[in-house]
C-alpha cells in the first residue's frame, strides 16, 4: 500500500470519527439549562466558572475560551451552533509551562483572561501567565491538538493579552498589568508583533490610563469597525466594576472613552470582561461574566447594537446611554435552529477516557488514575499528600469539577482498597475552595470508617480536622452533597445501600478558590507516613436536581 493511501484512509477515518462525536446525542443537564425552548433564553447561558470569556465566530461556529488559572487540562474550548446551548470539546494546553513550576498547584496562577482569534485559517488563543510573561498556541483544527505553547513576551506582571492582525497584515497585541507582579495595573499597553504573532518587536506603548476614572481597568479586547479601533475593556473591579469602550482613529490613540454596560438597577453585578460577536445575519451580541462567589464567574449574553459608532450593550432600560443586563431575551437569530444542549457534568466512567469536565490542580501525572476500556469504573491511586502539608491545598491529585447551578446533587460510590496498608488511606467527595470539606472513607485497623473532614482558611495553612466519623460494614459507601442556595449551601450525606442516605454534620459554606469558584469532585490519598500502595475505585459521579 502506498504512503499516499495511507494517508487518505487516515484522513477518512479521523472524518468520520469528528462526524460521529459531533452526531452523539447531547448531553442536557438536569440543574442548569439556558434555552427555554420556546424561542428565547435566561442568564446566564452558562452557570459555572468559565471566568473572562472570550468567543469568535468562524462561519457558522461559534468558539469559547476562558480563564482556567492551575487547573489542567487547561484553556476550555467550548463550541456552539447557537450561541446558547455550549458543549465543552476540548482544551488547548495539557499541560502548563514551565512543566515542572506547575508540577504542584500554583492556585490562582497560570492562564488568566485568554483572547481566542481566527487569523490565516488558524485558530490562536493568547493568555498571560503573571510570573512568566504572554504566551501563544495555536491550530488548524480547534476539536484536536493544539500546538505547543509559545512565549510571545517574557515578563512578570503581564497579563489579559489580545492580538489584533490590521488591514495592513501588521500584528499588535493589547495587554494589562498585574499589579501584584508588575507594580502598576490599571494601564493598558500595545505592542507591535511580527506578523506570525509569535514575538513582539518592541517595548509597547500605553494607550490608556485608568487610574482616574476607571480603575483596575483590564481584560482588553480590540477589534475594528468603521475605521475606528476598539479596546473593549472591563474596569471598577470584579464585583462593583463595569464595561468600558474605548475608541480611536488611531491604533495608539488618543481613545475616546465611554461606559457602555453597568449594574444599573438589576442585581447583575460587575456586568464585564468578555467578548462581542456577531452573527450571520449581522445580529451583534455581547458575553460577559459575573461574579457569584461560590458559583464562580457565571457567563452572560446581551443584546447589543451600536448608536453613533459607540455600543450599547443589554438594554437601555433608564435612557441614560448605557444598557444594563438581561435576564431573558430572544435567542440570536443564526439562520436555523438547533438542538438544547449543555456541558457534561455526570460521568458513569464507563468510556476510556474521563469527561472533558474533570480537571486536576497541577500537571497530570500518570500514576494518578487508570481508566481502562474494559472496566466501569475510575481507579484513582492512594497518592501521598506532601511531607508537612496540614490539608489538600497543595495536594495537585484533586480530581474537580465547576460547579453546574445554584442548586444541585453530586452523588458517587467508592470502594477503598488499602492493600496491605492498615490504615492511612483516604478516598472520597470534596466540595474544594478556601475552606472546604470532604465526607471520605478511610482505613483502620480494626475496619473502614466514613470521616466528614473540614479545613478552614486552607490556603493559609488551616489544619484539617474530622468533624464526625462512623464505622462502615464494608470497604463501599455511597456518598452524597446537596449545593444549595444562597452561595452553595452544603449538606453531606452518606448510604450504605445507594437507596437510603442519612445526613452527617451540620450544613457547609461553600468558599471560592483563588479567583475560581468552588469545585466539587473526588480524590484517593495516602497519609504521608504510612507504605506506599493503595487505590479507591469510583463507580460513577453524577449531577442530578435537588
Amino acid at each position: 500500500m502506498t504512503v499516499l493511501k495511507i494517508h487518505i484512509i487516515l484522513f477518512f477515518a479521523l472524518a468520520i470519527n469528528h462526524v460521529a462525536a459531533q452526531k452523539a446525542k447531547p448531553y442536557v443537564s438536569e440543574v442548569w439549562v439556558p434555552d427555554l425552548g420556546n424561542g428565547m433564553y435566561k442568564n446566564p447561558v452558562l452557570y459555572s466558572d468559565y471566568s473572562d470569556p472570550d468567543v469568535i465566530r468562524v462561519g457558522d461556529d461559534y468558539f469559547m475560551t476562558a480563564s482556567s488559572f492551575n487547573e489542567i487540562p487547561g484553556l476550555p474550548i467550548l463550541h456552539s451552533k447557537d450561541m446558547i446551548n455550549w458543549k465543552l470539546v476540548n482544551y488547548a494546553v495539557t499541560d502548563l509551562i514551565p512543566k515542572e513550576h506547575f508540577e504542584k498547584p500554583k492556585r490562582g496562577d497560570g492562564v488568566w483572561a485568554p483572547s481566542i482569534r481566527f487569523h490565516n485559517n488558524e485558530y490562536y488563543i493568547y493568555w498571560g501567565d503573571p510570573d512568566f510573561g504572554i504566551y501563544m498556541v495555536k491550530t488548524k483544527d480547534p476539536f484536536g491538538k493544539w500546538e505547543e505553547p509559545i512565549l510571545v513576551m517574557e515578563g512578570k506582571g503581564l497579563i489579559d493579552s489580545c492580538p489584533f492582525w490590521d488591514e495592513d497584515g501588521q500584528a499588535y497585541l493589547v495587554h494589562g498589568w498585574a499589579g501584584s507582579r508588575a507594580g502598576v495595573k490599571s494601564i493598558l499597553t500595545i505592542n507591535k508583533m511580527n506578523p506570525e504573532g509569535t514575538k513582539v518587536l518592541d517595548k509597547g506603548i500605553h494607550v490608556f490610563d485608568g487610574h482616574d476614572a476607571h480603575p483596575t481597568v483590564e481584560g482588553p479586547k480590540m477589534y475594528k469597525r468603521n475605521g475606528y479601533y476598539y479596546i473593549f475593556a472591563p474596569a471598577g473591579g470584579v464585583a462593583t466594576g463595569w464595561q468600558l469602550a474605548l475608541r480611536s482613529k488611531n491604533i495608539y490613540g488618543p481613545y475616546e472613552e465611554k461606559i457602555v454596560l453597568e449594574k444599573g438597577s438589576t442585581k447583575i453585578n460587575g456586568p464585564h470582561q468578555g467578548a462581542w460577536v456577531d452573527t450571520q445575519n449581522g445580529e451583534d451580541w455581547f458575553y460577559h461574566f459575573q461574579d457569584v462567589d461560590a458559583g464562580g464567574r457565571i457567563v452572560h449574553l446581551q443584546p447589543m447594537k451600536w448608536e453613533k459608532d459607540w455600543p450599547v450593550i443589554g438594554i437601555d432600560t433608564n435612557k441614560n446611554g448605557i444598557g444594563e443586563p438581561v435576564l431573558t431575551f430572544r435567542k440570536p437569530n443564526v439562520g436555523k435552529s438547533y438542538p438544547i444542549e449543555t456541558p457534561a457534568e455526570s460521568d458513569e466512567f464507563n468510556d476510556d477516557k474521563i469527561g472533558l469536565q474533570w480537571q486536576w490542580s497541577a500537571n497530570e501525572n500518570i500514576v494518578w488514575s487508570a481508566k481502562l476500556p474494559s472496566k466501569d469504573y475510575l481507579r484513582l491511586f492512594s497518592i501521598k499528600i506532601p511531607d508537612g502539608e496540614k490539608n489538600l491545598w497543595n495536594v495537585p491529585n484533586l480530581l474537580t469539577q465547576k460547579f453546574p447551578a445554584p442548586n444541585f446533587v453530586a452523588t458517587t460510590k467508592v470502594k477503598l482498597f488499602p492493600e496491605d496498608t492498615k490504615e492511612g488511606k483516604t478516598a472520597g467527595l470534596l466540595v474544594m475552595g478556601m475552606d472546604y470539606q470532604s465526607l471520605v472513607i478511610t482505613n483502620k485497623p480494626d475496619g473502614f470508617y466514613l470521616q466528614l473532614r473540614k479545613a478552614q482558611k486552607a490556603d493559609k495553612g488551616g489544619e484539617e480536622k474530622i468533624l464526625n466519623e462512623i464505622k462502615l460494614k464494608s470497604n463501599e459507601v455511597y456518598l452524597k452533597v446537596n449545593v444549595n442556595e444562597p452561595n452553595g449551601i452544603c449538606t453531606f450525606s452518606y448510604g450504605e445501600n445507594g437507596k437510603k442516605f442519612e445526613n452527617i454534620g451540620e450544613t457547609f459554606q461553600a468558599k471560592p478558590g483563588k479567583w475560581i469558584g468552588a469545585k466539587i469532585g473526588i480524590y484517593s490519598v495516602s497519609d504521608s507516613k504510612v507504605s506506599r500502595g493503595g487505590y479507591a475505585d469510583f463507580d460513577f459521579f453524577r449531577i442530578t436536581k435537588n
